[in-house]
């Protein structure tokens, strides 16, 4: 099998060392760039995994600055590209000006092709061999399911119980609040169930008019309302022989939820307007954010229906619960919209890790991702800081949440001893330690009332 071809480019502005250098290197498809404005294109097509550069080019040939400025820019463009300085023999200050700036290796004039051949190609195995790294450390981040970035306890718990019930038949309720990732969840349970063959069919109960999710859900006959001129198989059906997902099932209104229980019940319908009863097979995987429990009580969701529907639950948990994943969820995100958006951050400010660790993410990891996408095309420095993610400070964080506690604390003990002593002024204040006046600006400072 033909070994793949390497791509790499040679920024010279000689037309002989071009020639000399095109051709030198076996394996290797060489492109030729004379200035930095045509490495920098030529970088930014063929990202290539070795570069060597002259130092010397236009407009400055006969100096360095030019050959800096661009070795700074393709480092900024493209951080895992090894970039090999070719220098005077009288140039070595200059060769490691270039190291301290990031590049690879320098190599001195005048070109022996059989050393510098060396010398590429050892960049070149170097390069491979940190591009495989990364590879196989993003993979391990998401061995759990594909497309779950996860490292933490709580979310493996989760991934490993969808790998012990996603063979069976079994009804499942994946519960979380909003971003948490549960369709991810419930797409891993199909790709890992013997109906994997068979489709995954979706649907929103909560973004369906209540008027129209029957027909959506059980399809209806011709005829069987204005509008309906031809039969038209619903959601059910159409998952027949995969998985049918019922995403915020807590949101299915009540007419419907005694209509899908007899289907769960008996796995067969009956279309809209029609009178047959049609057999389907298939598995349900329902996901809800709202707490099936407390509609029970509150009489909004079916009992009988709830144990249905849950004879597995599985629970993801809120990314602040989940110990380390936040971290791991940003540098992921910063990988994937620096390679989408052809940027080069190279990670986070200290006090941008320190923020991603310390905020709640009260959207999980939509938020998170959101944030991170939004940073990465707005940043103008090497480095996302927390005014890029726009994120609160710690300082901010502890500053406000003490005043917060301290004005509860305070709100709550005034009540208690105005309460405790029925109104009078001089007994609450005697009960709180402090003086009339005091009390009084404490009371309107809470808008309160002394009775």
């Amino acid at each position: 099998m033909k070994a793949p071809v390497k791509p790499l480019l040679v920024v010279e502005d000689d037309p002989g060392l071009q020639s000399q250098l095109r051709w030198c290197f076996d394996g290797f498809d060489v492109s030729l760039a004379s200035d930095r404005r045509e490495a920098l294109a030529q970088v930014r097509r063929q990202r290539p995994g070795v570069v060597t550069l002259d130092l010397g080019l236009p407009p400055d040939p006969g100096g360095v600055s030019e050959g800096l400025a661009t070795l700074a820019e393709i480092i900024e463009l493209a951080p895992q590209t090894k970039v090999i300085v070719v220098t005077g023999n009288d140039d070595r200050l200059h060769a490691l000006k270039a190291i301290e700036l990031g590049a690879y290796d320098f190599y001195a004039k005048p070109i022996d092709a059989g050393t510098l051949t060396l010398v590429v190609e050892r960049a070149q195995r170097l390069y491979e061999l940190e591009s495989e790294n990364r590879r196989l450390q993003q993979s391990q981040v998401d061995t759990p399911l594909r497309g779950v970035i996860a490292t933490s306890p709580q979310m493996l718990h989760a991934c490993k119980a969808v790998d012990k019930v996603a063979d069976t038949d079994v009804t499942v309720l994946i519960l979380g609040e909003s971003g948490t990732g549960k369709e991810l969840f419930a797409r891993a349970l199909h790709e890992k169930s013997s109906r994997s063959s068979g489709r995954l069919v979706a649907i929103n109960c909560a973004a369906i008019p209540e008027t129209l999710l029957e027909s959506e859900l059980f399809g209806y006959e011709k005829g069987a309302f204005t509008g309906a001129v031809k039969q038209t198989l619903g959601k059910i059906e159409h998952a027949n022989g995969g998985t049918l997902f019922l995403d915020e099932i807590g949101d299915l209104p009540q007419g419907l939820q005694a209509k899908l229980l007899r289907f769960l019940q008996e796995r067969v319908i009956e279309r809209v307007g029609g009178r047959q009863e049609i057999p389907v097979d298939l598995r349900i995987v329902c996901a809800t954010h709202r707490d099936l429990r407390s509609q029970i009580a509150n009489g909004v969701f079916r009992e009988d229906l709830y144990y249905r529907i849950s004879e597995v639950t599985i629970r993801l948990p809120p990314l602040r619960e989940r110990e380390g994943d936040a971290l791991v969820l940003a540098r992921a995100f910063l990988d994937q919209y620096n390679d989408e958006f052809k940027r080069s951050i190279r990670g986070f400010t200290q006090d941008a890790l320190s923020a991603i660790e310390s905020y709640d993410w009260p959207g999980n990891v939509r938020e998170i991702e959101s944030r991170i996408k939004r940073a990465v095309i707005m940043a103008e420095e090497r480095q996302l800081s927390v005014e890029d993610l726009e994120l609160p400070t710690q300082a901010d964080r502890s500053a406000l949440s003490l005043q917060d506690v301290r004005d509860q604390a305070e709100l709550c003990a005034v009540r208690q001893a105005l309460a405790k002593a029925d109104g009078n002024m001089t007994q609450a204040a005697q009960l709180l330690g402090i003086t009339r006046p005091t009390l009084y600006r404490l009371l309107e400072k809470f808008d309160l009332k002394p009775n």
